[in-house]
């Protein structure tokens, strides 16, 4: 909280001058918060430098926006009851979140505003899932999600795999996975405890090569494609085998 206060009125400056400030002191500010939380994370792979650029990532907890807000240059699109939350929102909100309601009124208006942000050069985030998971198993995509890779500004894809490995030290158990994972009708006030317990916390991010916009004939095949790969990825670090960043698009493997 104290770390949140001293933060909150740099990048509320920030956020009104011209320039990518307001995007690297974010990052700055959650690579502060994952230091406090004592979580320690190790990187396979490199991100794009092509902007715009949609990373897609597997979400299983709070925890995925400390660690990807850390090292991703880029926005978060998020549930729009999110943004009410106390506290939360308004970290969201410096954050540059983009707040989408899914209601059907509100769809235009929500799509012109993401597509308006990548436009303008800002990478998005986006959990295809479209809400978290216990982290022991990858949810099947929302292939309406994609649509965004179909964007004009014809953002490079790039497929971001986060799993929490061990735990003090520890691999993580199947059993720790409620201690990391957020989800079902869990709440926040209740989860955050247990996490504070922790002495510390490791994670592995693996960063396949991206894809160039227009790699894949359509949205529903660029779906199963990014599903597939991550599920593999998310198995393998799991279970502590090791993996080697795809240099190359993942295929096809069904038909959706």
């Amino acid at each position: 909280m104290l770390w949140t206060l001293a933060a909150a009125p740099v990048q509320s400056l920030l956020l009104l001058l011209p320039g990518r400030g307001a995007e690297r002191f974010a990052r700055s500010y959650w690579s502060g918060v994952r230091r406090i939380l004592n979580i320690k994370l190790t990187i396979h792979g490199e991100l794009t430098r092509h902007r715009p650029a949609i990373f897609i990532v597997n979400h299983a907890s709070w925890l995925d926006i400390v660690v990807l807000g850390s090292v991703l240059p880029a926005c978060f699109v998020a549930k729009g009851e999110i943004a009410h939350w106390p506290g939360i929102g308004i970290i969201a909100r410096l954050g540059r979140t983009v707040f989408v309601s899914r209601g059907r009124a509100a769809v235009e208006r929500e799509r012109r505003l993401i597509l308006d942000r990548l436009a303008g050069g800002d990478n998005i985030i986006l959990f295809p899932e479209g809400t978290t998971s216990d982290g022991a198993r990858i949810l099947r995509f929302q292939t309406s999600f994609l649509a965004l890779a179909e964007a004009p500004s014809n953002p490079d894809i790039q497929l971001a795999t986060l799993v929490y490995d061990r735990i003090d030290g520890l691999p993580v158990r199947r059993s720790d996975r409620p201690v990391i994972s957020w989800y079902g009708d869990m709440t926040m006030a209740g989860h955050i405890p247990g996490v504070g317990r922790l002495r510390s916390l490791h994670a592995t991010l693996v960063l396949d090569a991206p894809i160039p916009a227009g790699t894949y004939p359509d949205r529903k095949q660029l779906a199963s494609a990014l599903e597939t790969r991550l599920a593999t990825n998310a198995a393998a670090l799991r279970q502590g085998r090791p993996i080697t960043p795809l240099s190359s698009p993942p295929p096809v493997v069904s038909a959706r």
